[in-house]
């Protein structure tokens, strides 16, 4: 029995290193095969085949080799041979055509592929090789015709993404959409997989060739055999191409045939208010709050209601709030709608005292600390415009200390480090953005590094003003909507030389630093064209800043959407193109020239 067990061990520490060494020869045939070493790769390939010939990754690699050396003979003989053996096993065919192609003889190629596909008749189980192969030497034709082959054969099978990816690579997206959606006809759960195909071929343009053809196609679908999900994907396209009134058309009709849910067209409000769609933002949410019986979901669709009349200033907005806070109450659902009306409160109607009031009443119905911390994050800010930094900072680090790592506590530590920039606490702010250089929240680590840059590059040497603190100044003079007073400070920081020892000149960082916040400043006040002069100003001064992309972009968005000149707004998104091709910016820069050029994209 003793000697049984050990006879055991050293047969699976046998198979065991066999293993090991044919992983090893794999790895290194590999690497002199993507190097292009084919002699050198063959010869190991060779062997792995000998003792695999089941194994088709070894025999297609080997093949290569063979072609690529010019054996083409070797492979042939080498093939016959396997077929010989075995004639069922098909997709040999498929090798042996391929290598006839490699010497230009089309005859003996395309009988040989023949073979392949007629061999379907009686064995569809290598359907899926097959077509494979087809598809790995860039016969998509033929891959194509295997595939639905195959289909016809077994009405289980279901080849149409395969299809549909493979008409998407010759160029025939009518036919790549015609797949994708019967992909979607046969089974339903396809549909976010389609989504994410078709997006790539998708714009924001409506005008666009493939959007046109994705619209064609699902309507065609949608009246041969009417399903949900033609709907769904028309809301999902209009969303796409932001025409959200036209999604919300969609979603409605999916609404009335399911009486149940409005998760879909919540969705779509926020997306179109986050789009500042705010006409159809306010169609969606007041569809909510009409047919809706939850309370949450009409304290929720009236959150939003109020939050556009917010941004659409509209004057009745101060009775919209006590309207609001009257018909649902001060409690714990509705924490979020108190929050926003001290937000609106003190930067709308600069009145920090009573935004304080709210929030501190509405900390004693917070359910959860993180209806706690959304609290006391909003407190921070009004204490931050009140001027009463050292207890917004306590606030904040409340939060830091209570959550962690969790998104808000990466919120709270920016507000700290921006609170210690307006105080000119340049080390702690510093400190606290090198921290979040990392943050898991793209909108905070890119915050983060922006500031961090602008301290670094800034701060004062050796005792000697460099302006960074005025500049800080003016930033929480705007930060509180004291923006006459922040334009002012900004006109003494560029004039006097009492604060820089040669005044501010043309081409420092601070200078590019200055002139962009005062250009915000100037589109803030309407004031486009003295923006347009001051970024400008930026270019001229020094054409390598890091905010060149930045200036260029914002000058372009002024041209196309304020002061209505194509040929100026083309100019300057051509620039980011060609100039900065390692912009944020880039895609929508080349989406936006591209639609105004009049491009078919």
């Amino acid at each position: 029995m003793k000697h049984f067990l050990i006879l055991i061990l050293l047969t699976f520490s046998s198979l065991s290193f066999c293993q090991e060494t044919d992983q090893n020869d794999f790895f290194l045939a590999d690497t002199y095969y993507r190097q292009g070493e084919f002699e050198k790769a063959t010869q190991i390939f060779k062997k792995l085949y000998d003792k695999s010939p089941f194994n088709t990754t070894y025999l297609s690699k080997l093949i290569t080799c063979y072609q690529e050396t010019d054996n083409f003979k070797t492979v042939e003989k080498l093939l016959q041979k396997r077929i010989q053996q075995n004639n069922t096993v098909a997709y040999l065919y498929v090798f042996l055509g391929y290598n006839y192609e490699r010497q230009q003889q089309e005859e003996l190629a395309n009988a040989n592929y023949q073979k392949a596909i007629n061999s379907l008749d009686k064995n569809p189980a290598y359907g899926t090789a097959i077509g494979n192969l087809f598809k790995y030497y860039n016969l998509l034709d033929n891959a194509i015709l295997v595939y639905k082959k195959v289909m016809e054969q077994n009405p289980n099978a279901n080849y149409s993404f395969q299809i549909a990816q493979i008409y998407g690579e010759k160029g025939n997206y009518q036919k790549m959409f015609e797949s994708y959606l019967d992909l979607v006809a046969k089974n339903v759960s396809y549909l976010s997989l389609v989504q994410r195909y078709a997006s790539k071929y998708i714009t924001d343009d409506a005008e666009n060739e493939t959007n046109i053809l994705f619209k064609k196609t699902l309507l065609k679908k949608s009246i041969s055999n009417a399903k949900n999900e033609w709907n769904v994907l028309l809301s999902w396209l209009f969303a796409q191409q932001k025409e959200y009134g036209k999604a919300l058309i969609q979603e409605k009709a999916l609404y009335k045939r399911n009486p149940f849910n409005l998760d879909e067209i919540f969705s779509l409000g926020k997306l179109a208010f986050d789009n500042e769609d705010f006409e159809s933002a306010k169609s969606c949410f007041d569809f909510i709050n009409e047919k809706t019986s939850f309370a949450e979901e009409k304290i929720d669709a009236n959150l939003y209601l109020v939050k556009i009349a917010v941004a659409t200033k509209n004057p009745e907005t101060e009775k919209i709030f006590e309207s609001l806070i009257t018909e649902f109450g001060i409690n714990e659902f509705t924490i979020n709608l108190q929050v926003e009306y001290a937000n609106f409160s003190t930067f709308n109607k600069n009145n920090p005292e009573k935004a304080r009031a709210i929030l501190e009443k509405a900390l004693t119905f917070s359910r959860s600390k993180f209806d706690e911390a959304s609290i006391k994050l909003k407190l921070g800010d009004v204490l931050v415009f009140s001027g009463n930094y050292n207890k917004a900072l306590i606030y904040f680090s409340q939060i830091q200390t209570q959550l962690e790592d969790h998104e808000l506590a990466q919120e709270a530590r920016f507000k700290v480090a921006q609170t210690s920039y307006f105080k000119g606490d340049f080390t702690w702010a510093k400190a606290q953005l090198k921290v979040l250089k990392g943050s898991t929240t793209q909108l905070i680590a890119n915050d983060a590094l922006d500031l961090f840059l602008k301290i670094t590059d800034n701060e004062p040497v050796d005792s000697i003003p460099s302006g960074l603190k005025q500049l800080a100044k003016a930033e929480l003079l705007a930060y509180q909507n004291k923006d006459a007073e922040a334009l002012a400070e900004i006109e003494t920081l560029s004039k006097s030389k009492k604060i820089l020892v040669n005044g501010l000149v043309p081409g420092e960082v601070i200078y590019d630093d200055v002139q962009f916040f005062k250009a915000k400043l100037y589109i803030k006040q309407k004031k486009y064209d003295d923006a347009i002069i001051t970024l400008a100003e930026i270019i001229a001064a020094d054409n390598q800043s890091f905010l060149t992309d930045d200036v260029y972009f914002m000058m372009a968005e002024m041209y196309n959407y304020n002061l209505n000149n194509v040929e100026k707004a083309k100019e300057y998104y051509q620039k980011i193109i060609f100039e900065q091709p390692s912009s944020i910016y880039l895609v929508e820069a080349r989406n936006k020239f591209r639609k105004l050029r009049g491009d078919t994209i």
